[in-house]
C-alpha cells in the first residue's frame, strides 16, 4: 500500500474536502477575522470591506498629490476606483444588512427609512467622483485637488447623516 490512500479513506477526504468547500462559501470573511452566514451580515461585511478600498484609494490620492511631482498614473487610478466603487455604492445597502445584521456596522437606519434623501446623497458622491476621474485623466493638478475637496465633502455630507459616528 505504500503512499496509496485507500478506497473509503480517500472517500472521505473527498467528502471533507467538499464540506470545507461548501462551508467556505456559506461563510463571508473580513480582514478583522469577523465572519457572517445571513445575507444581511455579509452584505454588512461586504460593505465595509468596499469602504475600506475606497478609503484607501481616497488616500493614495491625497498622498500623491502633497508629492512635488504627483505620478498621474497613481492619481488616475486612485481617482478611478474611487469613482468605480462610488457607481456600486448603492447596492451595498440592502435592507437587513444594519447594525442588526452587524452589531459594529456604522450605517444608520435612516439609510432605509430616507431612502430619497439616502439616494440623493449617494448620486451626489457619483457625481463628485466622476469629476474627480475627469480632473484626474486630464493631469490638471490644481482642477483635481478642487476636485478632491469636494468629493469628500459628498463623503462628509454622507456620513454626518447616514454614518454612526466614530469614537475617536
Amino acid at each position: 500500500m505504500g503512499g496509496r490512500i485507500g478506497r473509503g479513506a480517500g472517500a472521505a477526504l473527498a467528502l471533507g474536502i467538499g464540506i470545507a468547500v461548501a462551508a467556505g462559501g456559506a461563510l463571508a470573511h473580513n480582514a478583522e477575522g469577523e465572519t457572517a452566514t445571513t445575507p444581511g451580515g455579509k452584505a454588512a461585511l461586504a460593505r465595509h470591506e468596499n469602504f475600506e478600498k475606497m478609503g484607501g484609494a481616497f488616500k493614495r490620492l491625497n498622498d500623491e498629490l502633497r508629492k512635488g511631482s504627483p505620478d498621474k498614473a497613481v492619481l488616475v487610478q486612485s481617482a478611478t476606483q474611487v469613482k468605480t466603487l462610488s457607481d456600486q455604492l448603492p447596492t451595498w445597502f440592502p435592507r437587513g444588512s444594519g447594525q442588526e445584521a452587524r452589531p459594529k456596522s456604522e450605517a444608520k437606519a435612516n439609510i432605509w427609512t430616507d431612502a430619497a434623501g439616502f439616494t440623493a446623497a449617494a448620486s451626489n458622491l457619483r457625481t463628485q467622483s466622476a469629476k474627480l476621474q475627469q480632473a484626474a485623466g486630464a493631469g490638471d493638478i490644481d482642477a483635481l485637488k478642487a476636485q478632491v475637496r469636494a468629493t469628500g465633502g459628498a463623503c462628509k455630507g454622507c456620513h454626518d447623516k447616514y454614518r454612526v459616528q466614530k469614537d475617536s
